[in-house]
């Protein structure tokens, strides 16, 4: 981040902050004012190793439960969280030049809410679910072509129902970061950290 000049005001009075309203009040912005997806969020996660890996996910969903985001279940991220199930996401809305990061465990959302999410989809995005091999090695692209044709003729005429391995994975957070952009890099830090009690313990940090 440069050192442009910014109309933002550093947060105060939290300690009576919520993370989620605030959070709800920040992504409004975005939706009002960011150019592309502003429900664009990198999602990390690490294998086995502890190598990590991260990637550009859409979130589709939100409430104090959580973050949420839909996969294949056969991809790589998926399985690193079956074997690692913590995340990390970060928003990052250039027009708002405000940032938020959120650091916590994964949890699988229930068939009722993948149902309702994959049957408001689009018909082909819907397709695309079943033809897609995620993370797979893939010959060409006429391959999956391929797959798209076989699985449109299959539910030709009828309601497509979800695969039984697209699901989603509500990111449940242990750490909420709200950044904002100040003059000469003195940027505002204000971090969330989730206590046992289902209270949040709020501090600022140096930029």
């Amino acid at each position: 981040m440069g050192d442009t000049a910014s109309c933002h005001q550093p947060l105060t009075g939290i300690e009576t902050l919520d993370p989620f309203t605030l959070f709800a009040a920040w992504f409004a912005a975005a939706k009002a004012n960011e150019l592309n997806d502003p429900d664009a969020m990198s999602v990390a996660t690490v294998d086995e190793t502890g190598q990590p890996s991260c990637r550009m996910l859409l979130l589709k969903g939100y409430d104090a439960r959580g973050f949420v985001f839909y996969t294949n279940q056969n991809s790589r991220k998926a399985a690193h969280i079956r074997k690692t199930p913590r995340a990390a996401l970060t928003f990052h809305w250039k027009s708002l030049r405000k940032q938020v990061r959120i650091e916590g465990v994964c949890e699988t959302v229930t068939a009722q809410e993948a149902d309702a999410y994959f049957a408001s989809r689009s018909r082909l995005s819907q397709i695309g679910a079943w033809a897609s091999d995620q993370s797979a090695i893939l010959p060409n692209r006429g391959v999956f072509e391929e797959h798209i044709t076989e699985a449109t003729q299959r539910f030709e005429g009828q309601p497509i129902s979800r695969p039984p391995h697209w699901t989603g994975t509500r990111v449940r957070p242990m750490l909420i970061e709200f950044w904002q952009d100040m003059p000469h890099r003195l940027h505002d830090r204000t971090v969330f950290y989730a206590r046992d009690d289902g209270g949040w313990d709020v501090k600022k940090l140096y930029p």
